[in-house]
């Protein structure tokens, strides 16, 4: 078939690949002038199926609230007159009871395992290069009463098959030696040896290299401008540089594309929600530099992620609901600042490390849209929210093999659009 994908971030490209692999002639669309210039960018960069937990859940709606009035809140809620995102808060506060938390973090979960595998399978098939670390993830704990919670919370995922380990502070720095010189602040870690770390923007764009080097045709710097339409099925896309003819074409636009799937009677509920990160340069010549963390992982108590990225080190925090603005300032960045300093003292060139604010494609239960739409040959795959790195293989796979006529490897229904 000729296949036309919109989008070229890591969902995007990885289903371009795997569509390819099937057989099928594909083209990409980008708006932007490379891959991954939008969510997939300079994201945490944690491979974390031990991270799968939905938003979504009992304590939130006090969190949100909280951030009305307080500042340093790691969920901030900030109201506005955009009927979009009041839709989406009545929807995600409907999904925080503790029966639809346990069955939308299992939903995730069980799409980020089987997704690891296949991004295993991939790379193993491409020799794809992305700085990746698979030495498992730390997930840290400051404080006694946060660590039993942290564990107790695991069990979730631990009695679905989840590889997990309980340390102490000192058997945490013996995973990462870079946390010798912080072990004492740690109170206890949840360590998960098959989760892992790499760039999400290296893997998106050298993914893209090697099926454009064997056939994809990417168009960058090209405006979707709607879906065309035959005796009720799409044919073709029409877009600012001509039409496109196609058998089948599938949405993997993040939340800037969200107008363009209205056009086609898509009103699905993704909303953004921005993230902020710190790119900050290790001098690898420098001792210094053995106190980076080679182990990826998350400050629990403050959640701010973390990972080590070739001669770099990624900071992540933040989870905003402030509409599609992408600004910020330097008061954005002092929490997971103030995280990784304490963490990991002098180990790299803060002052001038490179700062950035993304716009996550939110679901309000977390769990991405994977489906055909009402349109014969329409599809989307969208909404992969805070863990698109870590769902994109899988998600692929599974959209190449309901685009296919295969059976998917997971329940579809799981990821339906509604209505």
């Amino acid at each position: 078939m000729r296949i036309v994908v919109i989008g070229a971030g890591v969902v995007g490209t990885t289903l371009a690949y795997e569509l390819m692999r099937d057989g099928h002639e594909v083209t990409v669309l980008e708006r932007n002038d490379k891959p991954a210039e939008g969510t997939s960018y300079a994201n945490a960069g944690l491979i974390a199926p031990g991270h799968s937990f939905t938003w979504a859940s009992p304590k939130a709606p006090k969190v949100l609230l909280k951030s009305l009035f307080s500042g340093g809140q790691s969920l901030r809620f900030k109201p506005s007159a955009d009927p979009d995102l009041w839709i989406w808060m009545l929807k995600f506060l409907g999904e925080c009871t503790a029966a639809a938390a346990e069955r939308n973090t299992l939903i995730k979960h069980a799409l980020a395992m089987y997704s690891q595998s296949q991004l295993e399978r991939l790379t193993a098939e491409t020799g794809v290069g992305y700085h990746h670390i698979d030495k498992g993830l730390l997930y840290l704990y400051r404080n006694s009463a946060s660590y039993a919670a942290g564990r107790a919370h695991m069990k979730l995922l631990a009695d679905d098959g989840q590889e997990i380990q309980f340390l102490t502070g000192e058997e945490a720095a013996a995973v990462d030696p870079a946390l010798e010189a912080s072990k004492h602040l740690i109170a206890g870690a949840v360590y998960c040896p098959t989760d892992g770390s790499g760039d999400a923007r290296l893997f998106t764009r050298n993914l893209a290299d090697h099926i454009a080097a064997k056939g994809v045709s990417f168009k960058f710097g090209t405006e979707v401008r709607r879906v065309v339409t035959t005796d009720g099925r799409a044919s073709a896309v029409e877009t600012d540089q001509g039409e496109i003819a196609a058998d089948a074409v599938i949405f993997c636009t993040g939340v800037l594309g969200m107008d363009l799937l209205k056009k086609h009677g898509l009103r699905l509920p993704v909303y953004p929600v921005k993230g902020y990160s710190m790119t900050v340069p290790l001098d690898v010549s420098s001792p210094a530099a053995n106190r980076a963390p080679t182990v990826g992982g998350v400050d629990e108590d403050h959640l701010v992620a973390y990972a080590r990225i070739g001669d770099r080190m990624r900071l992540t925090a933040v989870a905003e609901f402030s509409g599609y603005d992408r600004s910020f300032n330097a008061k954005d960045f002092d929490s997971m600042l103030a995280s990784a300093q304490s963490l990991f003292p002098g180990v790299g060139d803060y002052a001038n490390a490179e700062k950035w604010a993304g716009l996550r494609p939110m679901t309000p239960t977390g769990i991405p849209y994977m489906d055909k739409t009402r349109t014969p040959g329409l599809y989307a795959s969208v909404g992969h929210g805070h863990m698109g790195w870590t769902m994109a293989p899988g998600s692929a796979r599974l959209m190449a093999d309901l685009i296919g006529g295969k059976k998917p490897a997971l329940a579809m229904e799981n990821f339906a659009l509604p209505g």
